[in-house]
């Protein structure tokens, strides 16, 4: 199994039909140790059900679920005291903010930056030395096309994940002589059950703006993330992948 032996953190992994839950479900498969992370304890422990009711018995690797508020520094130290030495790590967890730049109000703007960009940040430097002293890691960080194209109204939620895209290229660097991987992979219309339940079944037609012409399944995109996680990718690092069928290609 790909992951036996190893321990994975996912955040943002505390809903059903969400990315996270998609990519805990595929390590979980792999045999790897989850540490499992969100906002909400009755949430997450339904995602460590489902995915033990998935793996139908046969999950080689541990499971359980923090409640972490990614938003507070002090929260996100604690999240990395509390898990140990981890594997590999999935910066995940994402606040979307949407509105026209006149009217983005402030609060929503710092709580973008703070578990966009900030919690990925300390979460990084945390465990990336713990990585480097167990002799290499991978770190998979979570963009979105938005970083790469003008969307109106997504100034902010763009600008955070652009910030995450520098910081993949900056840790990429800073960190492989130590063995330790950073990528990033870049989701086009995806339906997550978040974004499914504020636009509808075919997302505004957002799956057609793709070369593909479609939206994504989230478990499409957790593949993707799993092979960046695993040994398979050693030689990948510093990358900005998309899976987005096409988006940014047209």
């Amino acid at each position: 199994m790909e992951f036996a032996g190893k321990t994975a953190l996912v955040t943002g992994s505390g809903a059903i039909g969400g990315l996270g839950h998609a990519t805990a479900e595929v390590l979980a498969a792999g045999g790897a140790d989850l540490i499992l992370t969100g906002s909400d304890a009755e949430r997450g422990a339904q995602v460590v059900a489902d995915i033990r009711a998935a793996g139908g018995g046969s999950l080689a690797g541990t499971m359980r679920f923090v409640v972490a508020d990614l938003s507070d520094p002090a929260a996100v130290r604690q999240l990395a005291d509390g898990a140990g030495s981890v594997d590999i790590l999935i910066n995940n967890a994402s606040v979307m903010t949407f509105a026209p730049t006149p009217g983005q109000d402030l609060a929503s703007y710092d709580a973008a930056f703070a578990v966009n960009v900030r919690a990925p940040f300390l979460l990084t430097a945390l465990f990336a030395e713990k990585m480097a002293a167990g002799g290499g890691g991978s770190i998979v960080n979570i963009s979105s096309t938005a970083a790469g194209l003008g969307m109106p109204g997504m100034a902010v939620y763009g600008a955070t994940k652009a910030a995450l895209e520098s910081l993949t290229r900056t840790w990429a660097a800073e960190f492989a002589e130590s063995n330790v991987r950073v990528n990033a992979v870049t989701p086009g219309p995806m339906r997550t059950s978040k974004v499914v339940a504020a636009m509808g079944p075919d997302m505004a037609g957002m799956g057609l703006t793709t070369a593909l012409k479609r939206t994504s399944d989230p478990a499409e995109v957790a593949q993707v993330v799993a092979f960046l996680a695993g040994d398979r990718a050693s030689y990948v690092t510093g990358a900005i992948v998309a899976a987005d069928g096409g988006r940014t290609a047209i």
